[in-house]
């Protein structure tokens, strides 16, 4: 049983987080410039890629589900490194390189994300500081007279009664 089904799916995936890597790269330069018509259509085309990484990696949990199958090692939770232990050497070397790339991919897109979000978490805090320096503050300025009470604490009554 040959694992092609699994190779196709992973190369998919590849591409798929490739592309998504670029969005991610071109998402830092539209935060910089601040133009959020850009930013909104790229979110879209951000979801577009992420439901296309879905679907191909439902199809690659199917692929590696019917390869184990046919194998006579199906388990709950299939992974890649099960197909490897049980794939010839040629099928091998393809499945560790790809899984090696994919893992590359994620780990760049993580850091392009954690990047991405620090800009827009420091843009957030700039706004509130704006916000902070143009809003008028409740101080009062002005003089008042302070409150004084009405009773003194040590007597109650016009006289002194201790003396």
């Amino acid at each position: 049983m040959s694992a092609a089904n699994i190779i196709t799916a992973l190369q998919k995936l590849i591409k798929l987080h490739i592309s998504l890597n670029n969005l991610a790269q071109r998402k830092t330069n539209i935060i910089k410039e601040g133009d959020m018509d850009a930013l909104s259509q790229l979110l879209m085309d951000e979801q577009k890629h992420i439901k296309a990484i879905e679907l191909t990696e439902n199809e690659r949990e199917r692929a590696v589900q019917s390869y184990l199958l046919k194998q006579g090692q199906l388990q709950n939770t299939a992974t890649i490194t099960d197909v490897i232990e049980t794939s010839s050497d040629k099928e091998k070397a393809q499945l560790e390189a790809l899984k090696a790339q994919l893992l590359e991919e994620a780990h760049m897109l993580k850091e392009n994300n954690y990047l991405n979000q620090q800009l827009i978490y420091q843009s957030l805090q700039f706004v509130n500081l704006t916000l902070d320096m143009l809003r008028p503050s409740n101080q009062n300025f002005n003089y008042e007279k302070p409150v004084q009470q009405k009773y003194s604490q040590a007597s109650t009554g016009m006289f002194d009664s201790k003396a």
